[in-house]
């Protein structure tokens, strides 16, 4: 079973294609082994949802193919 990851010294970066744009993006937080924690850039404070290290690999691979 998969436990929801201490997010609170979570630092998040934005993707490379939110051109500068502070609220449009989602954010990604690097450094937890085996998951992939993910937010609204509009909602830092809400919640954030974790995906596992291969689903989040598969997502940024859909994407880019469709790019």
């Amino acid at each position: 079973m998969t436990h929801t990851p201490n997010l609170s010294t979570a630092i998040w970066r934005k993707s490379s294609y939110s051109e500068g744009g502070d609220n449009d993006c989602v954010e990604v937080a690097d450094g937890y082994p085996g998951v992939v924690p993910v937010r609204d850039s509009k909602v830092p404070d809400g919640p954030a949802v974790v995906f596992g290290v291969d689903s989040w690999a598969s997502f940024v691979s859909g994407v880019r193919e469709a790019v």
